[in-house]
C-alpha cells in the first residue's frame, strides 16, 4: 500500500537511507541520520511536497518525495524527485510503484516539472526514470568526492 508519509515512520525511512549513506554512493550524505533528524526532514518536506511511503504488512519497503530544487521563486513549479527502496525488495516493483505515485501527486499538486539527480552509475535508477518518461539533461564530472572515489550525476528531466 502506498500512503503518505507519517512522522512515526522517522525510524524506518532512517534505516533504509543509512544503509545508502554507509554502503553507496547514491547518496552524496556521509554520516548516518538520526531519527529526529529524519523526522524533521519529513515534517518539513511534507508540508508543502508529495512524500510517499510503501508498506507492506506494516513494514516500509520503499519511500519517495519531491521537494524544492531551487530557492528563486521563478522555479516554484520545479521540484527534485528522491526515491529510496529498502536493499531486500529491490527489484520487485516498489521503486515503480512509488515512482508513479509520486508523479500523480506532483501532477495533482500543479508542479510541471521534475529533477532526478542520479549517481554515475546506478543503472536501476536511470532505468526506472527512463521508463516514467525522464531524459537525461545533463552530466556534471567529478561534483562529489565519497568512499574515496570522485563521482559523476547525470540530471534527468520530466514535464508532467
Amino acid at each position: 500500500m502506498i500512503r503518505p508519509v507519517s512522522p512515526s515512520d522517522a525510524a524506518a525511512i532512517a534505516a533504509i537511507y543509512n544503509y545508502y549513506i554507509q554502503h553507496t554512493t547514491i547518496t552524496f550524505e556521509t554520516e548516518p541520520v538520526s531519527e529526529a533528524e529524519m523526522r524533521q526532514r519529513i515534517e518539513s518536506i511534507a508540508a508543502g511536497y508529495p512524500y510517499l511511503v510503501e508498506e507492506t504488512d506494516g513494514c516500509i519497503t520503499g519511500y519517495c518525495y519531491a521537494h524544492r530544487w531551487k530557492e528563486k521563486e521563478a522555479y516554484r513549479l520545479t521540484a527534485e524527485t528522491t526515491i529510496y527502496v529498502r536493499p531486500d525488495h529491490h527489484r520487485q516493483g516498489c521503486g515503480r510503484r512509488l515512482l508513479a505515485a509520486l508523479l500523480e501527486a506532483c501532477r495533482t499538486q500543479g508542479l510541471h516539472s521534475l529533477v532526478a539527480c542520479i549517481t554515475v552509475p546506478n543503472e536501476a535508477s536511470v532505468c526506472l526514470h527512463r521508463t516514467f518518461g525522464f531524459q537525461q539533461v545533463s552530466r556534471f564530472a567529478e561534483v562529489g568526492r565519497k568512499f574515496g572515489q570522485w563521482l559523476d550525476i547525470y540530471d534527468f528531466e520530466c514535464i508532467l
